[in-house]
């Protein structure tokens, strides 16, 4: 190396949990069974409408640049599916397509973040949330969230933590690792206390259509920038695509964005995409819901009787986060050897921050029930061998 990185890339941290993928893949080459409770990806192949929309758009040669903000037809979908799902009429010129759902969150945070200034984050949360703004050479601020407020942000955590360089709050209803929701009285108290401030509120909604016995609230009715992705509930994960509601107003910059840093979408999954909204594929999407329903269902107290503490049950996404520390000291160490001993992967609460990160770690439900069953076998073997 002849010439030294840029001082960001010290502060962006790895993914253990693809570094975790990565050694459990090794271990399965050489031959040995791993029960993958790790990665935040459906196991569900993409739903044959789908496929079959995106084989025809390949076959009949669409494949050129679309229009920097996404196709046409596919922004009123969308729009129509806001209206469908939540009642809310939303504007199809506010909807930017992008590359995956992270593409929506760094095109939200480049519209909004100067080097220097601070995005307040939950902690725990996603962490390439920080690692964006760090990106952007700004400041994430983490604030430690509990259990006592269902691990979100709430209105009394921007009166404390608000400071003059913070410029945006980021919350995510479902959240990861959590799986917890943010009620529709709590989301607008968020926004009128950003909002008050003179910042941006931007809120990931990636799991929406993932929850469980509860319908969620979209923050798309307040003026927040709204993310949503193809991967989770729609199951596109390797298409990579999703998309952002900008408030009005933001139109014209997050076009220009997307024009330079993204020129667009990939074109074939935006084909694809447009069956997502087919009463076909919405009928695949509801049947594999009610089977993460069930997965969840088996899962939270299985582990539960094996000395995992779960502290608020979660009502979305895919993820059990579980307080290990009866069990461990440590819940990288334990993640490291559930993996080489027990055959079993999960992910340690070091990926998605520092608040009592080592007291948990995060199981996906992203796998066939018996192969959760399988797993629950393997960890309880585990313990009772003293480990």
């Amino acid at each position: 190396m002849t010439h030294p990185l840029a001082a960001r890339i010290a502060q962006i941290e790895p993914f253990h949990v693809m570094e975790l993928l990565q050694r459990a893949r090794e271990l399965e080459a050489a031959g040995r069974s791993i029960v993958h409770m790790e990665i935040g990806e459906p196991d569900f192949p993409t739903a044959e409408p789908v496929v079959a929309a995106g084989i025809r758009a390949l076959q009949e040669g669409r494949t050129v640049y679309t229009a920097a903000a996404g196709l046409p037809a596919l922004r009123e979908a969308i729009a129509g599916h806001y209206l469908d799902r939540y009642g809310q009429a939303v504007d199809p010129g506010r909807i930017f397509v992008t590359p995956g759902g992270s593409g929506a969150l760094l095109l939200a945070l480049a519209l909004l973040v100067e080097a220097g200034q601070e995005v307040l984050l939950p902690d725990p949360g996603y962490p390439c949330n920080r690692h964006f703004v760090r990106v952007l050479n700004g400041i994430p601020r983490s604030i430690p969230v509990g259990p006592e407020q269902h691990y979100q942000l709430q209105a009394a955590d921007v009166v404390r933590h608000w400071g003059p360089r913070t410029v945006a709050l980021m919350a995510a209803s479902p959240s990861n690792p959590t799986g917890t929701l943010l009620a529709d009285e709590e989301l607008s108290a968020l926004a009128a206390a950003v909002r008050e401030r003179g910042g941006a509120l931007i809120v990931d909604e990636i799991y929406h259509g993932l929850t469980y016995g509860i319908e969620p609230a979209s923050a798309v009715r307040l003026p927040a920038f709204v993310v949503n992705s193809f991967s989770k509930y729609f199951g596109m994960t390797g298409w990579r695509l999703g998309w952002l509601v900008v408030p009005d107003g933001y139109q014209r910059a997050a076009e220009k964005l997307a024009q330079n840093v993204f020129i667009s979408a990939s074109t074939p999954a935006q084909h694809a995409a447009l069956a997502c909204f087919t009463d076909a594929a919405r009928t695949v999407f509801e049947e594999r819901r009610q089977a993460f329903a069930v997965r969840r269902d088996y899962l939270l107290p299985a582990l539960q009787d094996l000395g995992f503490r779960v502290h608020t049950e979660p009502q979305g996404a895919f993820y059990l986060y579980a307080d290990c520390s009866g069990l461990a000291k440590d819940s990288f160490e334990l993640s490291r050897r559930l993996l080489e001993e027990a055959g079993v992967a999960v992910t340690p609460g070091l990926d998605f921050g520092s608040h009592a990160a080592d007291r948990h770690v995060r199981f996906a439900y992203t796998n066939a029930l018996p192969n959760l069953q399988e797993g629950v076998r393997r960890i309880a073997q585990f313990l009772e061998q003293g480990h």
